[in-house]
């Protein structure tokens, strides 16, 4: 069984369909077939088009919205990060522990 490759289209081809499936001269099935992909893909790349196209006037709000995600990330890195450490606690004390009571720890072949 041979693994689909997934076809990657570049910024400025997106913009070409959107800007042409914009101006409704042809069908969203004709639009496919003249530039080769899916009509689905069409659909979706003109959808998010217009849902960030207040982003070419106004500045501010793109780099907004840009801090607004990176600090989500941070608090997600964050709390990976604090239960990362939480973990190794836990197996240091039970390393401990299993010490105090005579158990031998074996390391996981990694």
């Amino acid at each position: 069984m041979s693994k689909r490759k997934v076809k990657r289209f570049d910024t400025g081809f997106k913009v070409k369909v959107v800007l042409d499936a914009l101006k409704e001269e042809l069908t969203l099935n004709e639009l496919a077939a003249k530039y080769k992909v899916i009509p689905r893909n069409i659909i979706n790349w003109k959808k998010e088009f217009l849902a960030n196209a207040d982003l070419v006037f106004d500045k501010e709000k793109a780099v907004a919205r840009y801090k607004e995600q990176l600090g989500e990330k941070d608090r997600q890195m964050d709390e990976l990060y604090r239960q990362l450490g939480k973990s190794n606690t836990q197996l240091e004390w039970c390393k401990k522990k299993s010490k105090e009571l005579g158990l031998e720890y074996e390391a996981p072949i990694s």
